[in-house]
């Protein structure tokens, strides 16, 4: 420990620590515009100046190491003249322009102005003017609000990995822009909005909406991919108006992807608000009564092995519950939530979990990625690899295709063969596997989601035992799955998988493109092939009018995520809450209240009335679902086949980062930035040997 003394006080404090560090540890706020915990010190905004003694001038606290002996002042006369004296060159050349800027009520140049500066400027010349840059279509910029604090070239270069921002010109001329001028080509570039301590980065679809003071907020979870980042949500009467990231260390740190930022300007478009039916070929307005009672005239000509039941990526585990309980009344166990057909194994908990924990990433020595492509299915994910990458320059080997995941890897192709020579201990990536104390496999859908998927399972199993990638007595288990679907891990933990001798979901496409399966009930399943479902009758309940609302005989109109308190369990088995924010449209329901309702109906009444039964349900499927917020640990069992291999290409099955799901694709803002990084997304390509 090093022992100095701040303003009067002695402390304790750990070496490394900086001066301002140092400072907020014991309860004492400094003034910054630059630092920031999670970019390197930049040192240029010198609000952080105080006075140290046998110093002959005023420090940066932020850039300054704490050493023994040392003696801190934070709140003399001189350090207050400094930060006026450093507020009123700041505000040199800013415009003023509070009343119409974004930033308004949020800005820490207005509040460090408040508590820090002075109401008058001993400065008459004329403010200079800057030109607007174009960063795409999700930032606005205002780039003669900028005071140069470099936060947004620091986060682009380091954190995201893509160096297109930087800091042109010196003196008056210094300014901060894109160096071709084109978009910022990065998933996660509207951190930089929240990164920014004025009003020269504000976001593009947000501008002049609303103000913070209108906006009521309410933290709740993610469901664009399978992290469950945390965030909050901003909503001014019955509308979502934005979303901004929660800090939660273990999950998404402070930061999430644009496609949770943005995307939600799709919950007012394309929304069903109202039960339909299908008649004469068209779909039809009905009420409730008209819908179920259509949907119970039908299944009484429909035996039980003759119905099934698929779940979408965004379905709550509530109702995932409810919809298995109601099957399994009607005598079908024909149920999946792998609505992508990937082969994984319910059976075996940790064959389909991220074992390490997403934070394990930050411990391990080695990185193998098999099929998946990180950058695209989980976005704040990558960033975490990046900044593992970038601390101690682990190997990252990858199987699949290859693209730029904005770190260096080491390709080891797109051919399985690569898996054998692995397991047979041949190639480069063996001998780091055997080296590596902490090694970690993460094996995407992209490799799972096909009719050989389970012995490309059972051969990554093999080879994580044999590499001692499972270790117990080290309590590391580094073999992990990463999900891209919200609902798929807590759709396994419950069970909504088909029964013994039953049907998945390319058995229940192929029943009912051949008339064997004869009712199919999507509980927000839109990726699938709606052309295999034949002459089936569909039920489609979701909330936009996407894929499976075209194809549908009856829709059920239900809740986003936005507008129901749901239960969703991320890519590592951590149970997450999310919270209602809004009311859904029209006549629009929560979906287990839609089943329930619909239980009742059709003489096969689930036996629940309240959310807190349905939470206890879960709990009785599952008693990890009463570890809100926790990881469970699961035990390792032998899981996979030893099966023949035919297709030897491994690849990442998401194509498009800005349009995955019902919801994004229903984004007037996702649609731009899918016309906009349609044609140069991923173009280089880091190729590490």
């Amino acid at each position: 420990m090093v022992n100095m003394i701040i303003d009067g006080k002695e402390v304790s404090v750990d070496p490394g620590m900086t001066v301002l560090q140092a400072c907020e540890q014991i309860g004492i706020e400094i003034p910054r515009f630059c630092y920031h915990e999670r970019l390197s010190v930049a040192g240029n905004c010198r609000m952080c100046l105080v006075q140290m003694e046998k110093s002959p001038k005023p420090i940066a606290s932020c850039a300054m190491p704490v050493g023994e002996g040392m003696t801190i002042h934070t709140n003399t006369p001189e350090v207050e003249a400094m930060r006026k004296s450093v507020m009123e060159f700041l505000l040199l050349n800013h415009p003023l322009d509070c009343p119409i800027c974004d930033q308004g009520g949020e800005c820490d140049l207005q509040d460090q102005s408040i508590a820090y500066g002075i109401d008058h400027s001993r400065y008459q010349e004329r403010k200079r003017s800057v030109t607007d840059k174009h960063m795409g279509p999700l930032i606005s910029t205002t780039m003669t609000r900028c005071i140069h604090c470099t936060r947004c070239v620091r986060f682009a270069t380091e954190i995201a990995g893509v160096p297109d921002l930087g800091l042109l010109g010196r003196g008056e001329n210094a300014e901060i822009t894109t160096y071709l001028e084109k978009a910022l080509n990065s998933e996660l570039s509207g951190n930089v909005i929240d990164l920014c301590p004025v009003g020269a980065l504000t976001s593009k679809p947000y501008a002049f909406i609303a103000r913070p003071w209108e906006l009521k907020s309410i933290e709740t979870i993610d469901v664009m991919d399978a992290i469950g980042s945390n965030i909050r949500v901003d909503v001014r009467g019955a509308e979502v108006l934005r979303v901004l990231p929660i800090l939660n260390e273990d999950i998404n740190e402070e930061w999430i992807s644009d496609k949770t930022r943005f995307a939600c300007d799709a919950l007012s478009y394309q929304r069903l608000d109202r039960p339909y039916i299908r008649k004469n070929g068209r779909l039809k307005e009905a009420t409730w009564n008209e819908a179920f009672n259509t949907i119970a005239a039908t299944l009484k000509k429909v035996n039980g092995p003759d119905i099934a039941a698929l779940a979408g990526d965004l379905a709550d585990c509530e109702s995932m519950i409810a919809l298995k309980m109601l099957m399994q009344n009607l005598g079908s166990e024909n149920i999946d939530c792998r609505q992508d057909c990937a082969r994984l194994d319910p059976t075996v908990r940790s064959s389909y979990l991220f074992n390490s924990a997403l934070a394990g990433i930050d411990q391990t020595d080695a990185i193998l990625l098999i099929g998946c492509n990180p950058r695209w299915e989980a976005a704040v994910l990558n960033a975490r690899i990046r900044k593992r990458y970038l601390e101690s320059g682990i190997p990252i080997g990858v199987i699949g295709e290859k693209s730029d995941l904005n770190y260096e890897i080491m390709h080891l192709g797109d051919d399985v063969n690569v898996l054998h020579d692995i397991l047979a201990k041949k190639g480069r990536f063996s001998k780091i596997l055997r080296s590596a104390s902490r090694p970690m496999i993460i094996i995407g859908q992209g490799a799972l989601a096909r009719g050989d998927g389970h012995a490309i399972l059972g051969l990554t199993r093999k080879i994580t035992e044999l590499y001692k990638i499972v270790d117990n007595n080290r309590g590391w288990n580094g073999f992990n799955m990463l999900h891209t679907a919200a609902s798929r891990v807590g759709g396994l933990d419950l069970g909504f998988v088909p029964g013994p001798n039953c049907r998945d979901t390319e058995a229940i496409l192929d029943g009912a493109s051949q008339g064997s399966i004869k009712l199919v009930y999507l509980l927000g399943a839109d990726e699938i092939n709606m052309e295999r479902l034949g002459n089936a009758f569909v039920i489609y309940q979701g909330h936009h009018g996407d894929t499976g609302a075209n194809r549908a005989d009856v829709i059920l109109p239900g809740a986003a995520y936005t507008e129901k308190n749901a239960t969703y369990v991320n890519t590592e088995g951590r149970v997450q809450r999310a919270y209602q924010a809004v009311f859904p449209p029209g006549e629009a329901k929560e979906d287990w209240r839609i089943i329930r309702a619909l239980s009742e109906i059709i003489g096969k009444k689930l036996e629940f009335d309240s959310l807190a039964q349905v939470r206890a349900a879960l709990v009785e499927a599952n008693p990890n679902f009463l570890n809100v917020g926790t990881m469970s640990p699961a035990a390792w069992n032998k899981f996979g086949i030893d099966g023949e291999i035919t297709d030897m290409t491994l690849s990442s099955h998401i194509k498009n980062f800005y349009m995955t799901d019902p919801i994004s694709r229903a984004s007037i803002t996702m649609a731009n930035c899918s016309k906009a990084f349609a044609n140069n997304h991923f173009e280089k390509i880091t190729n590490n040997g």
